[in-house]
């Protein structure tokens, strides 16, 4: 008995041995709790080992170990929440369940997505609630709610363009909008897009033509780490858009709309027709003239209702509205979104309006475990009657003693006091200004997965936008009858096709390395042409410019064509060890056509590192710290948004009068540049991402400092030369800056308040414009070495020259000052005020600091959310105020002329009533732009879930919104946020005629089946 107790002792051990030796397969499968997908690429390892995983594309998993059951597993995959799960039975099925705080950490990347905690790279993501505005493109959601970025709207006309800035403006000359890539597909957006050169006024936006409805998310892309991946277009930042999926086993039908109306935020107060008229005959009185109005008509034009207040004619309440239907959803094979838009602002001003007209449908299948197809497509018409140039200028500068219509009840051609402007009203409603885009955008991808963890992708996509625009002038215009009638019609057809072909990688090697890595080739090429055609000297009116040969004078015709084209050559590699230290390193080469033939090819890498020291075990101890990352990133991205050909030697078309007969020629007009290449931009970048109780407060803090270098400058050349200037790599200039963006969960409960603060301060200095050049004037406005861009150079003003003074002994402008005239200081004290020497900076109109507060109320069905953005220390020069206290009686005024120097009114800031119509510009003009703003409101209400089961729909909510309610600032025209010169970077903050903002209440309703 002993024996074989003995026996049976042994043997258990042997086997004991054996199995203690024996290797172990932990193998199964993950998925979804809700959808019961499966979920690739979810990270495995066996906790207490190095040993781990990666589920493939069916969600399967396979561990080697020599570790018996039970075991514990740590699963972990974006946008899931992390679980650890005890193994007792093979194979195991595990499921991971969404959650919405791990899908907002999920952030789009160049060519790939990552999670927030191994992000090394400044890049910040537009809150979803963003996007909820009644705005036209999408662009114009990204103001006062991300640090670092600049929204300044260009108009108020409805779709027209904005321009942005990420971390301040690089270039002069080049462009300094950041690069958009829609869905994979890179967009560079321009003011002339969609500009055929028939129509005057404001731009239409492009990007007009995306439906923010359709935008699922929104991330930007701000330091070198995070933008050098697209090289040569990197240096002004990227915003990447990612359009909406269905989700498998998720099937919706949601309406979404509303309607509103809209009034101008504020008018400019003008004096009306009797205060005019006693200007009028002032001015006349100062000239040596006869007065141009008697007492008794002084007196009738001080009668009710008599005279026109013009801006009351013009701005009226315009109604604005959207539609949108979408469906979306999908099984475990075919996933799909279809959407419908119909979007309609009407104007402030009479006569203008923007319609959209889009659809969207997105779609991906996988066929196998290893293959799948995927694309997206989008299609959109926009229509837009634009309020033509100047009409603006028109409204405050037409007398107010100018009726509307003459005595047969037509529209008054045009002012009768010397000044040749025309009856805006009639501008604005007989005016054909018109322009129609046609846009096709998509792109189609398929993926194979090689080997476990390599993935090959191919895609190709094309971009279409075609305009025409249309333009008459009737000869019942004033604008339009020395033409008797003029028609214009334009079209731009641009096209451009991209094809990328990318290998990524990803692996988790053992526990404590991931590896992520991606290699790339691309190409991308553009075709622009446009045709202009134009007739006047029309018999009838009636056919407008649909008939341009009934036009008996044919204008010259224009055309013109060019293409472009980048090959790109791109490599990233990311790598996190123990979850703790990420680094990343990536470089792109990119070969343009635009670039002269010795610098056709262009390199720019990057490097990175964070430290997520939150999970380090000294900082446990500290409960209070749920989140502590410090980034790092250095690297150097470019600019090539220059005109094609500009580095070629160019003809051009030349006319000449020889012996009474018309001979035609080309003859050279542009230099040749073989060594143009691109500017270049390094940046540094240093952050914080820190979350305190247990991440109730988070804060990412970043400082900068970018220089850009070989500047593309239109440098001026000898007049031996034959040419004016040639584009040339001259010049450097800097900005540095911090960011701050804190976000606070300040109740939980039944009561929810969270808020959102972004604050940004950049600071721009022009440190070199080439050999021998200090300064770039273009009036009112410089660029100077050791000076922000668009810093303004003007007169000094000092007072008004009183009756006291000896005029003719002290410094003046004109030979013509005396009492009552404007006086200026004489900087250099030679006694003489003159350009060249008496002319200083005063400010710029780069603001100190720009500010965005977003509060977001929740308490059961009801929800509120408001939004402050403000800027400080910009300023902004006011020509429309230069133009209103000229005081000639040529044109309307402003009310503060009624403070005018006269002998028994010595006023020390406003000059005499004087028939002279040249504005000096001086430091009168230059306005403080600060401002701050209650941009969006909006209160909401969802009907409960007990109410919606009945109703057998899944969410009802209505709301209101408002937006531009309110305004604080010192700046006395339309709105501080103003540019009228556009994108332009030497020139901005200048306020001349601008379509004025507009101030917007409207109702909606979102109900989803």
């Amino acid at each position: 008995m002993k024996e074989r107790i003995r026996y049976l002792l042994l043997l258990s051990a042997v086997f004991l041995t054996a199995a203690a030796g024996a290797q172990t397969k932990l193998n199964g499968k993950v998925i979804d709790s809700r959808t019961r997908l499966p979920i690739a690429y979810a990270s495995i390892s066996l906790k207490g080992s190095t040993n781990g995983s990666v589920t493939k594309e069916d969600g399967s998993f396979e561990i080697v170990t020599y570790k018996a059951l039970p075991a514990t597993l740590i699963v972990q995959n974006v946008g899931y929440e992390r679980r650890e799960v005890e193994v007792r039975e093979l194979p195991v099925t595990i499921e991971l369940t969404e959650t919405s705080q791990a899908l907002q950490e999920v952030v789009v990347i160049g060519y790939g997505t990552q999670k927030k905690s191994d992000i090394t790279g400044s890049i910040s993501t537009l809150p979803a609630q963003a996007l909820k505005q009644p705005i036209s493109s999408f662009d114009r959601a990204l103001q006062g709610v991300v640090a670092g970025v600049q929204v300044t709207s260009v108009a108020g006309q409805p779709g027209a363009a904005v321009s942005i800035r990420i971390r301040g403006g690089n270039s002069i000359n080049g462009s300094n909008e950041p690069l958009y890539v829609i869905d994979g597909f890179p967009v560079y957006n321009s003011n002339s897009d969609a500009d055929a050169g028939v129509t005057t006024g404001p731009n239409i936006n492009a990007l007009s033509t995306l439906n923010p409805a359709d935008i699922e998310s929104i991330d930007i892309l701000k330091d070198a780490s995070a933008t050098a991946i697209y090289g040569s277009r990197g240096a002004n930042g990227v915003v990447i858009i990612t359009t909406k999926k269905g989700k498998a086993g998720q099937h919706s039908f949601t309406y979404d709309g509303y309607y509103g109306v809209q009034d101008v935020v504020r008018t400019i107060p003008l004096l009306n027709a009797q205060q005019w008229a006693l200007l009028k005959n002032d001015a006349r009185l100062d000239s040596g003239k006869q007065p141009a109005f008697t007492q008794t008509q002084i007196d009738s034009l001080g009668q009710p209702g008599v005279g026109t207040d013009w801006q009351r004619a013009a701005f009226r309440t315009a109604p604005i509205q959207s539609h949108n239907l979408s469906f979306t959803g999908g099984d475990d094979k075919t996933r799909f979104a279809v959407s419908g838009n119909y979007f309609k602002q009407d104007g402030v001003l009479a006569n203008t309006d923007f319609e959209r007209y889009s659809f969207r449908i997105n779609m991906d299948r996988t066929f196998t475990s290893k293959f799948k197809l995927g694309t997206n497509l989008t299609g959109s018409k926009t229509k837009a009657q634009v309020a033509p140039a100047g009409v603006v200028g028109n409204l405050l500068q037409m007398p107010p003693t100018v009726p509307l219509y003459d005595a047969t009840g037509s529209y008054t051609l045009r002012s009768i006091y010397d000044t040749p402007l025309g009856n805006p009203i009639a501008t604005l409603n007989r005016q054909l200004n018109e322009t129609v885009s046609y846009r096709g955008f998509g792109n189609a991808y398929g993926e194979y997965q090689l080997a476990e963890g390599l993935t090959a992708r191919i895609s190709a996509g094309i971009d279409a936008l075609v305009t025409k625009q249309n333009r008459y002038l009737p000869s019942t215009l004033y604008e339009g009858a020395s033409y008797n009638g003029l028609g214009s019609i334009g079209t731009k057809f641009a096209i451009g096709w991209l094809n990328e072909n990318t290998l990524s990688y990803r692996k988790s090697l053992g526990a404590n390395h991931q590896l992520d890595a991606v290699v790339g080739y691309t190409q991308q090429t553009s075709t622009t042409e446009n045709t202009v055609a134009s007739a006047s000297n029309f018999v009838t009116d009636a056919f407008q410019h649909n008939n341009l040969g009934a036009g008996t004078t044919l204008q010259t015709p224009s055309s013109n064509a060019f293409s472009w084209a980048l090959q790109s050559f791109l490599g990233r590699v990311n790598y996190t060890f123990r979850n703790k230290y990420h680094f990343t390193v990536s470089a792109r080469a990119d070969g343009s056509s635009r670039l002269g033939k010795n610098h056709k090819w262009g390199y720019f890498p990057s490097a990175a590192f964070s430290w997520n020291v939150n999970r380090e075990e000294f900082i446990k101890a500290l409960p209070q710290i749920s989140n502590l990352k410090f980034r790092v990133s250095a690297g150097v991205t470019g600019n090539q948004e220059i005109t094609p050909y500009s580095s070629l030697a160019q003809e051009s078309y030349y006319s000449y009068i020889i012996g009474n007969t018309l001979v035609a020629g080309y003859a050279p007009s542009g230099v040749a540049n073989p060594d143009l290449k691109w500017e270049s931009t390094s940046q540094y970048d240093a952050g914080i991402d820190l979350g305190l109780l247990k991440n109730r407060i988070s804060i990412t803090l970043d400082a900068y400092y970018k220089v850009t270098r070989d500047l593309l400058l239109n440098v001026p050349l000898p007049y031996t030369t034959g040419y004016s200037s040639a584009l040339q790599n001259f010049g450097k200039a800097e900005n540095k800056g911090i960011e701050l963006s804190l976000n606070t969960v300040n109740f939980e409960g039944k009561f929810n308040w969270t808020s959102a603060f972004v604050f940004s301060a950049n600071r721009n200095k022009v440190l070199s414009l080439g050999p021998g050049v200090t300064s770039i004037i273009s009036d009112p406005s410089l660029a100077r070495v050791g000076e922000a861009l668009g810093s303004f150079y003007v007169y000094k003003t000092n007072g008004i020259f009183q009756l006291t003074d000896d005029v003719a002994s002290l410094p003046r402008l004109s030979a013509k000052d005396k009492a009552g005239s404007q006086r200026y200081v004489d900087v250099n004290g030679d006694g003489t005020i003159t350009q060249a020497n008496d002319r200083v900076i005063v400010g710029n109109a780069q603001p100190k600091f720009i500010v965005g507060l977003t509060n977001t109320f929740n308490y059961k069905n009801f929800d509120l959310t408001f939004l402050f953005q403000g800027q400080y220390g910009n300023k902004v020069y006011n020509v429309n105020k230069a133009n209103l206290e000229l005081g000639t009686g040529y044109i309307g005024a402003s009310t503060t002329m009624l403070d005018r120097w006269t002998p028994t009114n010595p006023s020390n800031t406003i000059h005499r009533a004087i028939e002279e119509p040249a504005i000096v510009i001086s430091d009168r003009f230059i306005e403080d732009g600060s401002y701050l703003r209650l941009k969006n409101i909006s209160l909401g209400y969802s009907l409960p879930s007990s109410l919606t089961s009945l109703l057998k729909v899944k969410q009802v909510r209505f709301y209101v919104s408002g937006q531009n309610l309110a305004t604080w600032t010192n700046y006395t025209g339309y709105d501080p946020e103003v540019s009228s010169n556009g994108q332009s970077s030497l020139t901005p903050g200048v306020d001349n005629a601008v379509y004025p903002n507009s101030k917007t209440v409207l109702g909606g309703l979102t109900v989803t089946f």
